[in-house]
């Protein structure tokens, strides 16, 4: 134990990937905050059209995230063996794939936007509003996956500082281009499309560009790009997990009634936000071990792996104090209704409860993804999601326990998942030293 202790990084190497990192995770839900406001001058119809395309694109590119998740793992790797022309190699691999899976996307959402708008909506002038603006912003989704490719390989060679300036620089362009469009052009809604096209489309040339810069382009090779979907493969069915289990949440607060649902979507945004911060420490996580891993030493991998644990409970620890003390007031700033605010505290509670767990959990998730240990993270999430979190929130819908049960199931699938990274990280059997990993199991 003191051998692996002695093995941990400077804490500014630690926070200089996770503090930029967190800049990257903010930068798109801060950017849909503006277009929300841009768009929402334009009346109820537009800013529905917009929640639902919205919706309906961020959903798309959240199950694809094994593209930046995945690259990191496979690249921090070779990097760490010391072969960074492979590791930038595998970006370029990671790139062409997600070309290919973004043309592959584009295509099937321009033929599914309607049937699909107008089974969520039912109503046919959302749907419609809804559509023309999918269609648009469909046209970015390439760009969009090579941004998070680019994000994968670089974060992979611990550079987190190009990836926020790149997608800073995107969406900066297009938060001062969008209000232009929607308004002085007059393209409406369509106009807020247009502006998330282009800051993708500059975010990923700044992506592109880069890997021409360090001259390790190469033609597609399809065993690389196999291995990648193989490792993508896990982490797609594992946000299939995530999906089911917050829709179902939202759909049984909603039959709950509109009080609940308010209080749930107030409660629920902020669980988001505190997962991005403790998510930035995770990518940190995934760089660093996959490196250590890579240059085939175990103790330090092991080292660095204590350390992140040590860092996401306390950051756990603080942010739960912060919102319980915070609870009097903040509240308040989301929503003036009484019913709302008296529900809320049904689930605040959990909320706060849970962030020293979440801080934990997220922490040895980012281990034991920069491990690679992909299969082992989907089961674990699988079975959390059907022995926890699913089983309860439907219970709640049926027994009428309400927002406490709905958070009840969110704490119990938290728990367990805790349960399993926890007796995965103490058994070692994740640091799996070189430069590759096999993941075709």
């Amino acid at each position: 134990m003191t051998d692996t202790l002695s093995r941990r990084v400077p804490a500014r190497d630690v926070w200089r990937l996770a503090v930029p990192a967190l800049g990257v995770l903010a930068a798109e839900p801060l950017y849909v905050l503006v277009d929300t406001a841009v768009v929402g001058h334009l009346g109820a119809l537009p800013l529905a059209g917009l929640a639902l395309g919205g919706t309906l694109l961020s959903l798309v590119s959240t199950q694809l995230t094994f593209l930046s998740y995945g690259t990191t793992a496979r690249t921090a790797r070779l990097h760490g063996a010391g072969r960074r022309a492979d590791a930038v190699g595998e970006g370029v691999q990671a790139t062409w794939l997600a070309l290919a899976v973004g043309v592959v996307v584009l295509a099937a959402g321009q033929l599914l936007a309607g049937p699909v708008a107008r089974a969520m909506s039912g109503d046919a002038a959302v749907a419609e509003a809804t559509v023309s603006w999918l269609r648009i912003a469909l046209c970015g989704t390439p760009m969009i996956l090579v941004t998070m490719a680019g994000n994968g390989w670089m974060r992979g060679v611990q550079d987190a500082v190009r990836p926020l300036r790149y997608v800073l620089a995107g969406n900066a362009l297009s938060a001062a281009l969008c209000p232009v469009l929607v308004y002085p052009v007059g393209w409406g809604l369509e106009g807020s499309a247009v502006a998330n096209v282009v800051a993708q489309t500059v975010s990923a040339g700044f992506f592109l560009r880069a890997l021409v810069r360090e001259g390790s382009l190469r033609a597609p090779d399809t065993a690389v790009m196999w291995a990648q979907l193989r490792l993508g493969r896990d982490l797609v069915l594992r946000s299939l997990a995530f999906q089911a289990c917050f829709l179902s949440a939202t759909t049984v607060a909603a039959r709950t009634s509109t009080e609940a649902v308010g209080a749930h979507q107030v409660v629920w945004q902020l669980w988001i936000f505190l997962s991005l911060v403790l998510d930035s420490v995770a990518i940190a996580a995934q760089s660093l071990v996959g490196a250590a891993l890579g240059a085939k030493d175990s103790p330090r991998a092991r080292g660095i792996a204590a350390q992140i644990v040590r860092y996401g409970v306390v950051l756990g620890c603080a942010l739960g104090v912060l919102f319980a003390l915070a609870f009097p007031v903040l509240p308040q700033l989301f929503t003036s209704d009484a019913g709302v605010l008296a529900a809320v505290p049904h689930a605040w509670w959990f909320f706060v409860a849970l962030q020293p767990v979440a801080g934990l959990v997220f922490a040895l998730d980012g281990v034991l993804l920069g491990a690679g240990d992909a299969t082992f993270l989907r089961n674990a999430t699988l079975s959390s999601a059907v022995l926890g979190y699913l089983p309860l929130i439907w219970m709640s819908l049926a027994l009428g326990w309400g927002l406490s049960g709905i958070w009840t199931g969110l704490t119990l699938f938290m728990v367990l998942r805790l349960v399993f990274v926890l007796v995965r990280w103490r058994s070692g059997r994740w640091a799996v030293v070189g430069a590759v990993r096999d993941h075709a199991g």
